[in-house]
């Protein structure tokens, strides 16, 4: 599984128009299910966001978590982060999961959030999305509960 976390200001997801999701101070958290994942992966990356220390403390350190903060997260399912450009320029796709083994994961993994003690905005799964977001810092981090990298 993995994922892209985004300190953001505020941010929203669309779908045909509609607002589906939307938070102030917080994270946007780009999630990607890969062939083989399971609910370890999920509890494991839904613990290190919840947990990732990259807002700043009262002495303007890195220090605090979202869950610390109080911030929500948006999540939005995304399998083209398992795209692989290694050969050619079109990515193929062949790690990511197919949306049956997917999207339970994906859901799963809200729930885990959640129970991490973050507010969890989502955008719909498989869904055209447009997502719009002010990046705070800008702070990116990228996860993967293979330890890819």
């Amino acid at each position: 599984m993995r994922a892209v976390i985004q300190r953001v200001s505020r941010a929203e997801v669309r779908v045909a128009g509609q607002v589906t999701g939307a938070i102030g101070a917080g994270a946007v958290v780009l999630l990607g299910v890969e062939t083989g994942d399971s609910e370890t992966d999920a509890q494991y990356l839904a613990a290190k966001i919840a947990g990732l220390r990259i807002w700043e403390d009262e002495a303007g350190k890195m220090n605090r978590s979202l869950a610390q903060m109080q911030g929500a997260a948006l999540v939005i399912s995304q399998f083209t982060l398992l795209g692989d450009i290694r050969r050619g320029l079109r990515p193929a796709f062949e790690r990511a999961a197919p949306a049956e083994a997917a999207q339970p994961l994906y859901e799963y993994f809200l729930g885990r959030l959640r129970a991490d003690g973050v507010a969890v905005q989502c955008g719909v799964f498989r869904a055209h999305m447009e997502v719009e977001l002010i990046n705070d810092g800008p702070v990116t981090i990228l996860l993967d509960s293979r330890k890819e990298f």
